[in-house]
């Protein structure tokens, strides 16, 4: 445990798919769907109902999430009976990088299917893209526990996603200077969507996949049963074990799930919002992302720093209070394209340390040899694979046609997470999953 040279291989990670959440999820496919749709010469129908151009990405998020609610915790399950959680890892990773390298064919008026498929294969290798990003996050969080101590691990864990807003970045600076000089902004777009892919699968090569560990299994399978019938009898036991023997960690999970739900709605739909509702340009949007992540970097730092002094529950919250004021004011305030840089710079200040600091608060709160497990459950709502928040925000604006109402319903996901994560007790939640609290601020 504390394994410098392993730690970096693990934090690198985040480097190499911070290039997916950043490029795709956050700056560019949301748009670039929206601008497809919105260029159809006629409206796009699914099942007979036709749906709104700004509808279209965050629903398929949330179906991609749908579908990591049934995989996820059963993949998690398997990964503690073998010693594949590396491999797994992996597999996910590379399957998850070579789809967003597809994202390059996609294109208005395209061949037999037009550009209404155009939109279908795009939302369709994005749900395929996220669900391999989620997968492969799984067995990534699972090693946190294995390779730092418990007085560590909020350090350790905001490094990461440090290390992931700063390289995310960097990819996106290169996108943002190919986008300003290219004529054809299509062509900028999916090379930039391609570039992503490219990068997620380059490093993940060259730092995990050399100084991760493989490790064996802490636990065997019980006679008679495979990996495939054991991990869907241990996820019924889990829950029961959630419910009955560890109650506040359980407590901690429902609380995450929403609060976090709000966060990654904010991610998911912000530039959308931005180009809908304020107007701002392609370039305008990459910019403002680039200043997002390298803020984020340093709020990541601050806020592990921040946890040390006053506990990651606390940390948390106060940024859950910040988050509650920036919906407020995306709604009742946000007219310009001044006002929306200056919101930025808040929302990266608190993105990196909320994320961070939920993380490693959840590594204190589960039993040991369970870790991929657990965080196959944790992973549902983590970030980019929400779908409470998205659905809900796609609904509003399917029923209002506007962004700027549909932000409101965010508020409820900050406030009620606020609310039931100040009753978590943290403490209790160690000492239930034999955790020893020495050491760890709370």
């Amino acid at each position: 445990m504390n394994d410098k040279r392993e730690i970096f291989g693990w934090t690198m990670y985040d480097w190499a798919n911070s290039a997916f959440s950043t490029t795709v999820v956050t700056a560019l496919l949301g748009p670039y769907i929206l601008a497809l749709g919105e260029s159809s010469s006629t409206p796009l129908m699914l099942f007979g109902f036709p749906i709104q151009p700004a509808a279209i990405f965050p629903a398929a998020t949330s179906l991609s999430v749908l579908l990591q609610v049934l995989f996820l915790p059963l993949l998690g399950t398997i990964a503690d009976y073998t010693n594949l959680k590396k491999r797994m890892m992996l597999t996910f990773a590379y399957i998850g990088a070579i789809t967003t390298i597809l994202l390059f064919t996609v294109q208005a008026d395209m061949p037999i299917i037009g550009t209404n498929g155009a939109v279908l294969l795009a939302s369709g290798l994005a749900i395929v893209a996220n669900l391999c990003f989620g997968a492969a996050i799984v067995f990534y969080n699972a090693f946190l526990p294995e390779i730092a101590s418990p007085d560590q691990r909020d350090a350790v864990s905001s490094r990461g996603f440090a290390f992931g807003y700063l390289g995310g970045g960097l990819l996106l600076l290169a996108n943002l200077g190919l986008l300003n000089f290219m004529e054809d902004t299509g062509l900028a777009v999916r090379i930039s969507l391609a570039s992503a892919g490219i990068w997620w699968l380059l490093f993940t090569y060259l730092f995990p996949q050399r100084r991760l560990k493989a490790r064996d299994a802490a636990r065997q399978l019980p006679d008679g049963s495979t990996l495939f019938s054991h991990g869907i009898r241990q996820i019924a036991h889990t829950l029961r074990d959630l419910r009955q023997k560890y109650p506040s960690t359980l407590h901690y999970l429902i609380a995450y799930l929403i609060y976090n739900d709000g966060i990654q709605t904010v991610i998911i739909v912000s530039t959308a919002f931005a180009a809908d509702e304020l107007g701002v340009e392609t370039s305008s949007l990459l910019l403002l992302v680039l200043i997002i992540q390298f803020v984020a970097f340093l709020g990541a730092f601050a806020f592990g720093f921040l946890a040390q002094r006053i506990g990651a529950k606390r940390s948390i919250m106060f940024s859950l209070v910040i988050w509650s004021g920036l919906v407020i004011f995306a709604y009742a305030f946000l007219n310009n394209e001044t006002q929306l840089f200056i919101m930025g710079v808040f929302v990266a200040i608190v993105l990196g340390g909320s994320q961070a600091l939920s993380r490693s608060l959840f590594s204190q709160m589960i039993p040991a040899d369970h870790e991929a497990e657990y965080f196959g459950f944790y992973e549902i709502s983590e970030r980019g694979t929400s779908w409470l928040g998205p659905l809900a925000f796609a609904a509003a604006v399917q029923i209002t046609g506007s962004q700027r109402i549909a932000i409101v319903s965010l508020i409820i996901f900050f406030v009620v997470g606020l609310i039931l994560l100040s009753t978590v007790n943290v403490r209790k939640a160690m000492l239930d999953s034999g955790n020893n609290p020495e050491g760890v601020v709370l």
